[in-house]
This record gives structure tokens, sequence and C-alpha cells, in this order.
């Protein structure tokens, strides 16, 4: 069975010949550039090849995950649009540099009114060629600021498509029948509203004003559905949505009720496109496992152990009753990272073991493999995972 077939058949809930062997490397930067020290940032495509290759090399099931060079910044890592300016959008940034980062200081004028923001573009000190970027002072900060966002922040650039008609295709045939493609994209809804408006606001906001919170929301899902479309119409496997900012922490009867059905509504309009999705949560997780089954996800990831989370696979297994596959577990960190070849045998020998029982399960490690992961210890989790893995 080729690993194509493998995981398209996990995925529906059926028992391949074993389970796939799968591994999380970012398409830029991290254990990427470690292992690639001439790594060029600057050209992505060079970089999804290199990032194939490697996987090959280790044998794996490829489980490619785009998101360097496929997205403006401000759609998929917060912010407004600040590519385009209209006679209605005018776009005046500062950029202030230091030896690790770029502060960029943007302000939105418009006939009703202006909008403030920054972003910051930082490169890791410890983990040279990893950079991070994120919106680190939100633009919306009450109710007019978003009507100012809804009314006048330009669409989606026409040229868009055909940008990504230019990557994924190219993509898929370089990774045939050896995987499968799929794309971090700027959602879920929940996760989306908080690259646009502080943290310690939107936690609150559904109990404060609703109203606000389910306009915010929305206009998330309808901000983002141009780009899922153009990114199904490219022949995307699977998206890769993020649900870990409304984490278990809420608790199940607040996720049900102010959040769950957003994040359906999100997940209906890509199944509406014929694509699978995935729904990540790399931190508290547990109070969720039986909500999710409501999500008709396919996939959600990935019951990160402690002391990253709070995930216990066998509960996960046990609750989940193969409503959707798991995708996990292994400690990356703790373990890959930081633990003896020892530390990676057992682990791993347990985890896929216990995740391999009644099938849809695919063994990877909890979240990205991290800058100073020893190749050793990737390639005993490989080997490991191949050896035991077996239906």
């Amino acid at each position: 069975m080729d690993s194509r077939s493998r995981i398209l058949k996990t995925v529906k809930g059926e028992i391949p010949d074993r389970v796939p062997v799968c591994l999380f490397i970012h398409d830029e930067g991290n254990f990427l550039k470690q292992v690639i020290p001439d790594l060029d940032l600057d050209n992505p495509k060079e970089c999804k090849q290199r990032l194939i290759a490697l996987q090959r090399g280790y044998g794996v099931d490829l489980f490619i995950r785009l998101l360097h060079g496929i997205f403006p910044n401000w759609i998929v890592y917060g912010g407004v649009n600040t590519e385009q300016q209209t006679e209605n959008w005018e776009v005046k940034t500062k950029e202030t540099r230091s030896a690790y980062s770029v502060l960029l200081q943007t302000e939105i004028h418009t006939p009703d009114g202006n909008l403030d923001q920054e972003f910051t573009v930082s490169e890791s000190s410890e983990a040279p060629g990893t950079y991070w970027y994120a919106c680190t002072k939100k633009p919306i900060k009450k109710p007019e600021d978003l009507d100012i966002l809804i009314k006048y922040e330009p669409p989606m650039l026409v040229s868009f498509p055909d940008h990504l008609k230019s990557i994924v295709p190219k993509v898929k045939e370089h990774v045939g029948n050896d995987g499968i493609v799929s794309v971090w994209v700027p959602g879920a809804a929940f996760n989306h509203a908080s690259l646009l408006i502080e943290l310690n606001e939107i936690y609150g906001l559904f109990l404060i004003d609703f109203p606000f919170y389910e306009k915010l929301l929305h206009y998330c899902i309808q901000r983002t559905f141009p780009f899922l479309k153009a990114l199904a119409a490219s022949g995307i496997d699977m998206f890769c949505m993020g649900g870990n900012v409304p984490g278990g922490f809420l608790g199940a009867e607040n996720y049900e009720m102010y959040v769950l059905p957003f994040e359906k509504k999100y997940i209906d309009n890509v199944k509406r496109l014929g694509v699978m999705t995935l729904y990540h949560n790399c931190g508290e997780i547990m109070a969720l496992a039986e909500s999710y089954k409501k999500l008709e996800t396919d996939i959600v990831e990935p019951f990160a152990p402690p002391p990253l989370g709070d995930g216990n696979l066998v509960e996960a297994k046990r609750i989940s009753d193969g409503r959707y596959t798991i995708v996990g577990n292994v400690d990356q960190v703790n373990v890959l990272k930081k633990g003896t070849l020892d530390d990676v045998r057992r682990v791993t020998k347990e985890t896929v073991e216990v995740g391999k029982q009644g099938g849809r399960f695919i063994l990877q490690t909890a979240d990205y493999l991290e800058y100073g992961t020893p190749v050793d210890h990737v390639k005993a989790f490989v080997e490991t995972g191949l050896k035991y893995g077996s239906y």
C-alpha cells in the first residue's frame, strides 16, 4: 500500500496495512534549517522541495504542511490588510529594526475613523533562520473598529488563486503517492478572531457583549472564505486549522455554547469545498474530546501529553470512539529533543501500540520538530513506529 492510500484510508476510518508514520516539520526554519543550514528562506519553493526530500530520506509517510510563502502575513498571522490601499483605506507604516526583530507600526485611515496595530517579525537567537510572525498590538479595540474593518478592508488580491496554482500542484506532483499535502489556513473561527482582538478581550467577550462577539466571528468566517475557496481550487488535500486558543480551560459547556457553533460553520464551509479538515489543539484538550465529535472534523490533534498538554491517548481513543482520526502524540520536546534514545523508542512503541487499536490513528510528534532535535532521535522514532505499527 502506498503512503497516500495509507493516510487516506486511515482518515476515512478504514484499517490500512499499518499505522501511517509521519513527521511534523515546518517548511521553513526550525528543524529544517538545522539539518539544511544553507536553506534559502527567500525561496519557498526550494524549501518545500528540500522538506519533501528530507522526509523521504527518513522513510516516513509524507504529511506535508504548507505555510511559508503561501499567504500574505496579515491574513494568517494577524492584523488587517496592509498590502493594499484604496481611496478609503490609507495605510501608513513605520518600520523599526533591532538585532533580532522588525517592528511594523501601522495606522489605517478611513472615512469613518482610524485603526492602528503593531506587527513584529523576530528571528530566534537560539535557532538561526527560524522566524516568528505576530500581530503584537491588535487593531480591534471596540465595536466601531470592527465596523470600519467590515466596511473598508480590501478583499483578497485577485492574483492570489494564480499564486496558489503556481505552488500547490507542483508540491502535490512532487509528493505523488508518497503522502498528502495540507496547508495551515487562517482559522478556525475563534483562532482567527484572536488575530484581530487581544486575548484578554476575546475570552470574556462572549459573556460581556455577545452581539459584538458574534459579529466578529461571523466576519472572521466571511473574511477567510475566499482564501479557503482559492486553496480548494488549487487541489490541496487538507486544511489544518488552529483550535488551540479556545482550549480545554474554557470547559465543555462554554466551548459548546459560545465557540463550537462558529467552528462548526467554518468546518462545514470547508467540507462543502471538498477538502479534508484537521483541527489542532496543542494545549489543554481532554475536556473537549467529547465536544470535538460534534465538529465533524476528519482529524483532531495532537492530544499532547503532560507537561506540554493534558492529553491521555487511552482516554482520547475511548472518548472519540472512532468519530475522528487522532494524529499524535509523542512529546517532541521532552522525549525527541531532550530525552534519550531509549526514551524515544519506549515512548514511541507505547504510543503506536495504544493508538493503532481500532484504527483512525496517525503516529506523529505532538507538534513541530524543534531546532536542536537530534537526528538520531528522529530516525529512532520513525524506525520504532514502522516496527510496531503493523495491523
